[in-house]
């Protein structure tokens, strides 16, 4: 068998240079979602410093309409700095921000002075936010339509600013996380300042989350009177709450997606990053008739400390 080969050709540097595309003949709106692509951090540590064109294209405004600066526990980088630089490049342009960890006052206050066009909020694990400092901030949130505040150490004053401030909100997440509880052995205290606060501030709501808040039955009746227009309630860990037949029944027939105090969270439900443990709990058995043995949660939240 006579075997034949071809000769391979070999091509000089130059020949594959011209086959490589040249990045900086992208039209500048592709090149810009291409950028948008990396975040905040990549965009002002790297691609910003590659070319002068790339530079004008990552002071554009509006390539900051959303900034989104989660999972940086523990970042090498100054985060706060980072966001407040790009909330400076994208001043009224920017309609959404999301960021955990990192957040204080001081970017509470550059955010509430350089936007005025913020339509969905997301701060989560930031515990050096006072209610003073982000109370006169909702003054500039008044377009705002979604907020959460989650794992943070904001109550009710906040969220009456919020009421007072943000005529247009339709989605509130103020979630609460309590270390090591177990329903069997609860004995929080009650309070219904932060739902009297919802319930008379904010009519317009049409999704509220409130994980582990200390409101009692009273509470939650206040949120179904004031809030006509809810249609997702979750109160899961809300171990104060007994929900009687009654109660029970105007909730499932009036809010469309419904979440128990007693139902089970899972991973999913928050961040990756949270652990979410496991156990079984009888004792609610006593608070309401036909209770079956309920698949119950609790978050920990120990490396937040």
């Amino acid at each position: 068998m006579v075997s034949s080969s071809r000769p391979i050709k070999v091509m000089k540097f130059e020949d594959l240079i011209q086959l490589v595309p040249n990045w900086l003949e992208l039209p500048r709106e592709l090149t810009s979602k291409i950028l948008q692509l990396l975040g905040p951090v990549e965009i002002v540590r790297n691609a910003c410093q590659v070319c002068p064109m790339w530079r004008n294209i990552c002071r554009d405004p509006s390539m900051w309409k959303s900034i989104e600066m989660i999972k940086g526990f523990n970042s090498p980088y100054n985060l706060e700095k980072i966001c407040m630089y790009v909330v400076d490049q994208g001043c009224d342009h920017v309609e959404e921000i999301n960021v955990e960890y990192f957040a204080t006052d001081e970017l509470i206050k550059k955010i509430a002075e350089r936007t005025t066009n913020l339509r969905r909020i997301r701060i989560s694990k930031c515990l050096k936010i006072s209610d003073k400092i982000f109370s006169d901030a909702t003054k500039k949130f008044s377009l705002l339509e979604e907020l959460e505040l989650s794992f943070n150490n904001l109550n009710k004053d906040s969220l009456e600013a919020i009421g007072q401030n943000c005529p247009h909100l339709k989605t509130l997440k103020f979630n609460r996380a309590y270390k090591g509880i177990k329903c069997i052995s609860y004995k929080g205290s009650k309070c219904n300042k932060e739902a009297f606060a919802i319930a008379k501030t904010m009519p317009g709501l049409k999704h509220l989350e409130l994980w582990g808040n200390k409101l009692t039955n009273d509470g939650l009746v206040a949120i179904l009177d004031g809030c006509l227009n809810l249609e997702f309630l979750d109160l899961r860990m809300c171990y104060n709450l007994v929900m009687f037949e009654d109660l029970e029944k105007r909730c499932d027939e009036n809010i469309k997606y419904f979440r128990h105090p007693d139902e089970y969270i899972d991973e999913h439900d928050d961040d990756n990053d949270d652990h979410v443990k496991e156990y079984y709990c009888k004792c609610r058995d006593r608070d309401r008739k036909g209770i079956k043995r309920t698949k119950l949660t609790y978050m920990n939240f120990n490396k937040f400390r």
